[in-house]
This record gives structure tokens, sequence and C-alpha cells, in this order.
């Protein structure tokens, strides 16, 4: 039986909504961190690439530039001694300034540096906001909201999608400089939320259970962290190269179409579902499983776009690639939860830096491979095949645990 759905000890009463206030907060800290500060870039690509200000390629070096920076900022998450809290709050200042930057200078090597700088601001901010988040719902014994923090990211890939939509025609500086208004009324509304003291509530009865594990156990939770890390960074190339590219490719396939400007809010929209849907699976389900799951309908979302470029093909595969999209993260961050407790802070920001490797190398790949060949689906059945793959890799190793009976599974 998996530890994690084990309910929180309280020394004190809290206030019957105080798992409610402490997810929302979460949702709107990842809306501003990631659905503004990394994926308003998607929406606002073409219009950049339309005004003439940058070239497909130089886009995708943007694109690289920010994943790269997620990365460092990973990383460096095992460094960060702060408390949570506080860096959730200096992420939400430095993403509002950061997303005004964009808009108020024409300069590329600025906006390397500044998309470069939003990416490491964006791990640091989810990472934290993940551990701040997960760690006080579980104290609640308010597990049911853990799927309403990872819709953040949906909600602000919505907003985006349906902002740049209604008001593309005024250009993309106006883009960015609106989504900066967005970002700062959405911290002054979160920033009181963050500041609540945490010693409130003691940790719950199962949150250390990895560090008293008996040394074979160690061994094998070893392993499996190691596992985690690495297969986790499949879907950070799996999905990135539609993510980045999805309203490049749709208005590619379908010029002149309405369409092209919907394909991204559908896939907030079913990453809001997937994320809530998540949430009710039962906690003892095997993690590594509904991961194995979530690749596998990514892929099929990826491919539906390339041997069926027209609406209907694009509106399936936005909502089969939105589905899991934060499903696969909240059980990611669950099953780090599960190996490391209360310390899980470290496995989070390496297994997310992997996730960033595979993010760096997406766009990498598919810019040059679209401009040598002129179409994206050579990138795109790659993209599919390293999920399915990575899908079998999860599998595997739930297959190798149970045939050595793995403790605590």
């Amino acid at each position: 039986m998996n530890d994690y759905a084990s309910r929180a000890a309280h020394v004190s009463e809290p206030h019957p909504h105080a798992g409610r206030r402490a997810a929302l907060a979460c949702m709107a800290a990842l809306a501003v961190a990631l659905g503004v500060g990394r994926f308003a870039f998607t929406p606002l690509l073409p219009l950049m690439l339309h005004g003439g200000s940058l070239d497909l390629r130089q886009g995708g070096w943007l694109a690289s530039l920010n994943y790269a920076g997620y990365f460092v900022g990973a990383v460096t998450c095992v460094a960060l001694r702060f408390a949570p809290a506080r860096i959730v709050r200096a992420g939400l200042v430095a993403t509002v300034l950061l997303t005004f930057a964009m808009g108020i200078t024409q300069q590329f090597w600025i906006w390397a540096v500044v998309r470069f700088v939003a990416g490491a601001v964006s791990a640091w901010t989810f990472v934290f906001a993940s551990q701040w988040g997960l760690r006080r719902l579980a104290q609640l014994g308010a597990h049911e909201w853990g799927g309403v923090i990872y819709t953040g990211p949906g909600f602000g890939i919505i907003a985006t999608g349906l902002f740049v939509s209604a008001a593309g025609g005024l250009g993309a500086r106006a883009g960015w400089i609106g989504f900066g208004l967005i970002s700062a009324l959405l911290a002054v509304v979160v920033w009181a939320p963050f500041g609540e003291d945490m010693r409130a509530l003691a940790p719950r009865s199962g949150a250390s259970a990895s560090a008293s594990a008996a040394p074979e156990g160690r061994a094998s939770r070893r392993a499996d962290a190691f596992w985690l890390v690495l297969l986790y960074g499949v879907p950070g190339f799996g999905y990135i190269i539609t993510a980045t590219f999805l309203p490049v490719i749709a208005r590619h396939a379908l010029p002149g179409s309405a369409w092209p400007d919907l394909f991204w809010p559908m896939l907030g929209a079913a990453l809001i579902a997937g994320a809530l849907l998540a949430a009710r699976l039962p906690l003892h389900w095997d993690n590594r499983l509904m991961l194995a799951g979530s690749y596998v309908l990514q892929a099929v979302g990826i491919a539906l776009g390339i041997v069926w470029p027209n609406a209907a093909g694009f509106s399936f595969g936005s909502v089969l690639i939105g589905l899991p999209f934060t499903a696969i993260t909240l059980f990611a961050m669950r099953e780090a939860r599960l190996l490391r407790g209360e310390h899980a802070a470290a496995l989070m920001g390496y297994a997310t830096a992997s996730y960033g490797i595979g993010q760096i190398a997406g766009p990498l790949v598919a810019a040059p491979l679209a401009a040598s060949t002129g179409s994206f689906s050579p990138s795109l059945w790659l993209a599919a095949g390293v999920l399915v793959v990575g899908a079998l890799g999860l599998v595997w190793r739930v297959w190798l645990a149970r045939g050595s009976q793995t403790p605590a599974r």
C-alpha cells in the first residue's frame, strides 16, 4: 500500500477551507510562472515571426534558451535554502518584471537573456510551489485538492491563447505588456497565502518513511529515484516540439482558417480537466504506470496531428496532449514524495532538470529539421516515438519491482 495515502496528524484544527486556499494559491502561482512566464511565448511566436522581429531559427533559440534556464533553475533548487513560500513570492515578482521586459525591447540578445532567466525563475517557482502546496495539503489531509495546483498552467495557457486570438492585431509587444499586467494582478491576489506560517501544522506521520526504510529498501528506492529522474525527461522532449510550434504548424496546415488560434486554448482546457481527473484516481495506484499511460496518450495526440492534418485532427490531438500534460507532473511529484518524504525537494529538482534537458533538445532538433525538410512531421514522429519508449521503460521498472517484491509498493 502506498504510504502517501496516509492522512496528516494535526496539532491544531485548521480552517475548513485551508486546503482549498492553499491549492488555489499554488494554482495561480503556476499560472503566472508557467502559463505566462514560459508558455505565453507559444501563442505570441507567430506574431513575432509575422512582425519580422525574428525568424524561425531565432524563435527556436529563444525557446531552447528558456528551457535551458529551466534546467539551470531546476538543478540549483538543491542549493536554495530559503523558505519555499519566500521563493514563490520572489518568483512571482521576477516573472512580472521579465514579462514586461519582453514587451519594452526589440533586441534579440536582450530577449535571449530574459527568456533564459524566465526559465530559471519558472523552475524555482514550480518546484517550491509544488513542495509547499503538496506538503500543506498532506498536513491538512486534503489530498483531493492536489490536482487543482497543477491546473494553473492550463488556465495560463487558455488565457494567453484567447488573449492573443482576441487582441493579436495589436501585435506581440502589446501582448507581452498585457500578460505582464495580468501576472501582476494575480501576484497581488495570492501574495497573502504564501505568507501564512507553516509551523502551525505538524508533519504527517508517514512523512519520513523513506528515511527509516530498511537497507535493502533504501537501495531499491535509490534505483527508483534514478529511473524517475531519467524517464521524467522523456515527456520534456516528447511534448515540447508540439507545445512550442503548435500555432505555427497549424497555421501552415490551415492557412486562412480561424482554427489555429483555438488549438492552444484547447490544449489548456484539456490540461485542466486532466489535472482534476488525475487527482481523483486512487492514491494506491502505481504512479509509474499512470505516467506510462500518460506518455502513450501524448504520443497518440502528436500522431493525430501528423496523419490527420485538419481541424479535427489538431483538435483531438490537442486534447490528448493536454489531458496528461500536468497529470504527468502530479504523478511524478507524488512519486518523489513517496521516495523522499519531506526531503523531496532535491529529487523534485533533479526530475525537473531532466525534464528541462528534454525541452532544451526539442526545439533545437525541430526547428533545423523543419527548415531543412520543409515539414515538422519528422520531428513530431520522433517525439511520439520517444514517448512510447519512455512508457515502455516505466512499465519495465514496475515489472522488475513486482518481480523482486519491492517493499512499500
